[in-house]
């Protein structure tokens, strides 16, 4: 047996090619691995995110809320989560107005005939088309176009976010409470109508619309929303195909009002001019009752003061009071006569002459 050592295998010689590609790939896996670190590092960076002062965030992982309650809100400042699609950050406005706008019962009108406040005229003779033109049914049992726009906001985000998603079994999202708004709205203008008449939506349109926005708080309350509603504004118009119709209407109304007015006026101006004639002719009675009751008065106490003279003497008195009576009668007479009776109650005989010699005109005397 040998107790030499084995010899070496003999090396191979590496082609130049070789080692300059092996180089080549062990700088590119450095850099690979320089890449994947940094994009690492964005990916972690981007997960940073802030919330403004009228904001809250909720934090969603995989679909669902980090957090219960007030836990899960997320307020104003700096906040980091997970990239998406590990984490989903949905910001909630809670001092922002939000507005939707329910059409679904209105006619066909493009949004620029909506802005001018354009009517797109119905062609004569053309009924109403429930495939083009929404509409409503109101409690008289006519049609009636309804629309609405409702501005709320969002007063409670943890109702709004965690009773809200759980009454729909869906994931929150600003346009899913949006959807919701829309369809209360929807809701309310439909049972609204179906509760007036035709001409109460018409023509009673501030009623009508507080109507609809107490639906719509009672709905949002019930479904707990978390909203707060600020304004809704609705109109009401009766369908184009009656237009003319209620032209009539209207004008025969406005001339009905007109007499109505002048009923009105000419009925107040009589009763100006009777209280005025009756307040005249008050004052008169008043005066002449005051005069008479002087006068009378007057006469009382006259008479009072002539009574003892009369008591006394009768016959004095009244032969006094008869030429004091005839002396005043008789003031103006040129030719005055008294004829007393006798003692025994006749007459005096009275003896005229008649055709009395007329006086002579008097002549002038001639001086010498």
């Amino acid at each position: 047996m040998s107790n030499e050592n084995p010899s070496p295998q003999p090396t191979t010689p590496v082609d130049s090619g070789s080692q300059a590609l092996a180089e080549a790939l062990h700088s590119s896996f450095g850099i690979v691995k320089f890449v994947m670190a940094a994009l690492f590092v964005v990916f972690l960076f981007s997960g940073f995110f802030t919330v403004g002062p009228q904001e809250k965030a909720i934090k969603l992982r995989f679909g669902k809320p980090v957090g219960e309650g007030e836990q899960a809100l997320l307020g104003s400042g700096a906040h980091w989560a997970w990239p998406y699609p590990i984490d989903e950050v949905i910001k909630i406005p809670i001092t922002e107005i939000q507005e939707v706008r329910a059409r679904a019962n209105w006619f066909a009108q493009t949004s620029l005939q909506e802005a001018r406040g354009e009517i797109p005229p119905a062609p004569p003779g053309t009924p109403l088309n429930p495939a083009i033109d929404g509409y409503a049914i109101t409690g008289d049992g006519n049609i009636v176009h309804v629309k609405a726009t409702l501005r709320y906001r969002i007063e409670d985000p943890v109702r709004c976010v965690f009773e809200f998603a759980a009454g729909t079994n869906q994931t929150f999202s600003l346009a899913g409470i949006s959807n919701a708004v829309q369809n209360v709205l929807e809701n309310a203008l439909v049972q609204t109508a179906a509760s007036f008449k035709m001409d109460d939506t018409l023509f009673d349109k501030i009623a009508f619309q507080d109507a609809v926005q107490r639906r719509v708080v009672k709905l949002v309350q019930e479904q707990k929303l978390g909203l707060v509603v600020d304004q809704c504004v609705v109109e009401t118009r009766q369908p184009r195909q009656l237009d003319e119709a209620f032209k009539r209407v209207t004008d025969a109304g406005q001339r009905r009002s007109t007499a109505i007015t002048e009923a009105n006026t000419y009925r107040n101006q009589m009763l100006s001019r009777a209280d005025a004639d009756a307040a005249t002719a008050v004052d008169t009675a008043q005066t002449e009752r005051t005069f008479m009751v002087d006068r009378l008065t007057t006469d009382v106490a006259s008479f009072r003061k002539l009574l003892p003279a009369y008591q006394s003497n009768p016959a004095l008195f009244k032969q006094l009071r008869l030429a004091e009576t005839m002396g005043r009668v008789f003031t103006n007479v040129q030719d005055k006569m008294y004829l007393p009776t006798t003692v025994d109650g006749k007459p005096v005989e009275l003896r005229l002459l008649l055709n009395r010699e007329l006086p002579k005109p008097k002549t002038e005397t001639k001086t010498p």
